[in-house]
């Protein structure tokens, strides 16, 4: 388990550079701070979500070697809708 403090240094980490990466790109558009901010954030939520299932899946591996195929094959398959709905989540909000 991570604790407070350090999630509280990686947020504001991540949220500082963020705002440093899209301050160039809204240099035009003032008004898509909030679009760039819910995009970051399921970009983010992704990487979380599929950090997640691959820790949970070379786990499972791990506990049972001769499972290894239908492990990667649903693993392949969550990693492909957790993409999905990130990629949808971009679209989203930049229009």
């Amino acid at each position: 388990m991570i604790k407070a403090a350090k999630a509280v240094r990686i947020a504001i980490w991540t949220l500082g550079m963020m705002f440093a990466m899209a301050t160039p790109a809204m240099a035009q558009d003032a008004f898509s701070m909030p679009a760039q901010i819910g995009a970051g954030l399921a970009v983010i939520g992704a990487g979380l979500g599929i950090g997640m299932l691959a820790k949970g899946a070379v786990e499972s591996v791990a506990r049972q070697p001769e499972a290894s195929g239908t492990i990667q094959t649903l693993m392949i398959i969550a990693a492909a809708l957790i993409e999905g709905v990130a990629f949808f989540a971009v679209i989203v909000c930049n229009q």
